[in-house]
């Protein structure tokens, strides 16, 4: 497993070797659901490479940025096992240098959601997902459901530009008690930690309801409510019951159900200070809604 630090010396060392690739891109402080794309990666291509970046343009000014857990020796010590072959770890300056000014926007579908609470959020992620993707040159590159609102901004960003690289959207892995597996749950106390599950529940209150034929996004979303209002710790970003394809909400008006019909079921939840996401997807006639980890 080769570590590399700059653009050149990551194509010198590609180049080397023949193949396809798969790239799993990460901000670092790995966790069992990273490495689970490793190994779909590791399995479906000839090569494997693994970006460890925490990209700052994709935090805003009061956000979590110099507080990212990182731990390099202990990302690598776990890629370690996995036959990873290349390992890209940059520097802030070495994906934006001096005079920096190319910026990719992907619109509508930004501009909910995470969207809507951090502004300039999905601008980073497009624009280093983007160089990323043209520094590594993958046929594949592999991303967790939990972030549902970035791979769909990602999927359109790939369909507009017409890169030459397929997205692969892998479920969400979850801890015992329903907890989506997160480098954020590190900031979780252990009183936080208990509480952090009522996401879990929240979403699965809501997706029983949509199975008995609920409709209404303004039900579905209050069913939501009412679970996470129940835990004290919690408070509430946002929840949305949405379709997955433009993100708008469902309309508060219930409807027939349809076999065709999908829904995107997402939150954001502050437990006491730390800020939490998860979703549930239904298409295609069934819930993808993540996997316990063994």
């Amino acid at each position: 497993m080769q570590v590399l630090t700059t653009i050149e010396e990551f194509r010198e060392a590609k180049d080397a070797l023949k193949g396809t690739w798969g790239f799993v891109p990460t901000m670092g402080y790995l966790h069992a659901g990273h490495l689970s794309l490793v190994k779909r990666a590791r399995a479906e291509n000839d090569h494997v490479a693994v970006s460890i970046f925490v990209n700052p343009t994709q935090f805003g000014p009061n956000e979590d940025f110099a507080a990212y857990p990182r731990d390099l020796q202990r990302d690598l010590d776990l890629l370690q096992p996995h036959a990873v072959d290349l390992v890209f770890n940059p520097t802030p300056e070495v994906i934006y240098p001096p005079h920096f000014q190319t910026y990719v926007t992907v619109e509508e579908v930004t501009r909910h959601l995470e969207g809507a609470a951090r502004p300039v959020h999905f601008r980073g992620v497009a624009t280093v997902v983007t160089k990323l993707f043209n520094i590594v040159g993958a046929e594949r590159a592999y991303f967790g459901q939990k972030d549902a609102q970035q791979t769909i901004v990602i999927k359109r960003l790939v369909a507009d530009l017409a890169l030459p690289i397929q997205i692969i959207v892998c479920p969400t892995l979850r801890e015992p008690d329903g907890l989506a597996m997160s480098s954020r749950n590190t900031y979780l106390n252990a009183e936080q930690r208990k509480a952090a599950p009522v996401l879990y529940r929240a979403l699965y209150a809501a997706k029983e309801a949509f199975d008995k034929g609920e409709r209404s996004g303004k039900e579905l979303r209050a069913t939501m409510r009412r679970v996470i209002e129940a835990e004290p710790l919690a408070s509430i970003d946002y929840v949305s019951a949405a379709d997955p394809m433009t993100l708008q909400e469902l309309p508060p008006e219930p409807s027939q159900p349809k076999a065709e019909e999908a829904v995107l079921l997402s939150m954001a939840v502050r437990i006491g200070q730390p800020r939490l996401i998860d979703n549930f997807l239904y298409e295609n006639g069934q819930w993808l809604a993540g996997e316990f980890a063994g």
